[in-house]
């Protein structure tokens, strides 16, 4: 059940698309960074200020998903609920959780993290650190979105993720064994 209505709270979150990190920040101090997955290109993140106009714990999305076969098996991977389903296959819509919806149909919420911008225009943040997220802010909450999101797939040679040093490839943000 989506929660609404609250105004005032002592943090903010900032959402660097450049960087590929969202700060939560208290009081003018960051409390939180986490590596984030923004908009891939075709479906980016909205640039701008924003608050939360929504919280829903467990929410799924009306939009995106997969397709599956009667056995479970996924045929389309990357599905849009308009797409036509074979016979014995069914839609099965992407897990969202922790959403924090801050436009439309743009949301912060848990979710995996490749190392470059892949979502549908949400912000995917490492569960440990939605969670955290969502337990800080309520509905009202500043977000501002800022920055160019980066052109093509991040390696390790790129700029944006020094060979090393990628917070991305932490195993615990792969996706859930039952979405893969």
């Amino acid at each position: 059940m989506p929660l609404h209505a609250q105004d005032s709270n002592p943090f903010t979150v900032e959402i660097d698309l450049q960087d590929q990190t969202a700060y939560l920040i208290q009081d003018g101090r960051v409390v939180l960074a986490t590596p984030i997955a923004s908009g891939r290109y075709g479906h980016l993140t909205p640039t701008g200020s924003f608050k939360i106009i929504e919280k829903e714990r467990n929410h799924y999305s009306s939009m995106y998903g997969k397709i599956v076969d009667a056995r479970g098996n996924t045929i389309v991977a990357d599905a849009d609920a308009d797409m036509p389903v074979p016979p014995g296959g069914r839609f099965v819509p992407a897990p969202m959780r922790y959403f924090m919806r801050f436009s439309g149909s743009n949301g912060m919420h848990a979710g995996y993290l490749p190392g470059y911008p892949a979502s549908h225009g949400c912000v995917r943040l490492p569960e440990e650190n939605a969670i955290a997220f969502f337990n800080a802010i309520d509905v009202g909450t500043r977000v501002t979105v800022f920055g160019r999101t980066p052109r093509g797939r991040y390696s390790e040679e790129s700029e944006w993720m020094p060979r090393g040093r990628s917070p991305f490839m932490d195993p615990r943000s792969a996706p859930p064994w039952w979405w893969r």
